[in-house]
């Protein structure tokens, strides 16, 4: 494990970036980027255009190590480079940003209010390769629409077997039981959720640690409990589907607790923009998530 990002994970000062929209997400990120899907005919185009996208944000003269802890990419973008290197290597070696990756594989139905994620049959080669492209850890995402108890277990339970396969491979994983912000009990299926999360905890080597990444709550500082706990390397917020306004509004209100925004982070970009407009807009948005994750109320 690479000692210095570890540090950088655990106390940089900035934000997680999410870069790992994945076929599902793609299309609207194009379209909010100004690219329709009547502009690619395939899977394979439109991930060529993601990936412009990403290589644009990524190498824009806004996109730092000074303001940003990490980043976290979508498996395909591996296999793709930014100015002649591959990715995550060049988030590391000239941006001094920490690689992550999504490994799950989307989401089964609902039940018992939740969707707990598909099997990820090929994780450990996923591991691998990943490992050896210079990654430091691993974002997997499930989702709370109920407070259901034994739903909330399970997603949580789920989320900490295939963290304990990571840590395994020599990986950090940023566990996400991601609690819809429209549920009908947000405050309830939060609080099911950190008591579950707690418990989970304990099957953390006392060695390792985890990073979670979790909805903003409702309840200011709600999960400060384990902000500060011994087997938690960092807690990150999701946007959510909030605006970039709302959502640094509700961050600003959690001490400890760190943005990892998609949309929000991209909010206001567009493939139409000058290098100047793009980067200028890029700027100003990773300043106020920036402002939001490290100046607390």
């Amino acid at each position: 494990m690479n000692e210095q990002q570890l540090e950088k994970v655990r106390s940089g000062s900035g934000f997680v970036a999410a870069l790992d929209q994945s076929g599902g997400s793609t299309p609207k990120a194009l379209r909010l980027y100004g690219i329709p899907e009547s502009a690619y005919a395939n899977d394979d185009e439109m991930f060529t255009l993601m990936h412009q996208m990403r290589a644009r944000i990524i190498a824009s003269p806004s996109f730092g190590g000074d303001r940003i802890v990490a980043a976290i990419l979508f498996e395909g973008t591996l296999d793709r480079e930014i100015e002649g290197l591959d990715t995550a290597a060049y988030l590391w070696t000239v941006k001094n940003v920490v690689p992550f990756l999504k490994v799950d594989k989307g989401l089964a139905a609902e039940a018992d209010g939740v969707q707990v994620m598909k099997p990820i049959p090929d994780l450990d080669k996923q591991l691998k390769k990943a490992a050896d492209k210079g990654v430091f850890g691993t974002k997997m995402r499930s989702v709370i629409l109920h407070d259901d108890t034994s739903g909330v277990e399970r997603i949580v339970e789920q989320q900490f077997e295939v963290g304990l396969q990571i840590l395994e491979a020599g990986l950090v994983p940023i566990l996400e039981p991601e609690v819809d912000i429209h549920s009908p009990e947000k405050v309830e299926a939060e609080e099911l959720l950190r008591a579950a999360i707690v418990e989970g905890l304990q099957k953390v080597p006392s060695d390792r640690q985890v990073m979670l990444k979790l909805t903003l709550p409702s309840t200011p500082d709600l999960y400060a409990d384990l902000v500060a706990h011994p087997r938690v390397a960092r807690v990150v917020a999701l946007s959510g589907g909030y605006t970039r306004d709302q959502a640094n509004e509700l961050l600003a209100k959690n001490h400890g607790v760190i943005a990892s925004f998609s949309r929000a982070l991209t909010e206001g970009l567009s493939a139409e923009q000058s290098d100047h407009e793009f980067d200028a807009t890029l700027d100003a948005s990773i300043a106020s998530i920036y402002r939001a994750s490290t100046k607390k109320s």
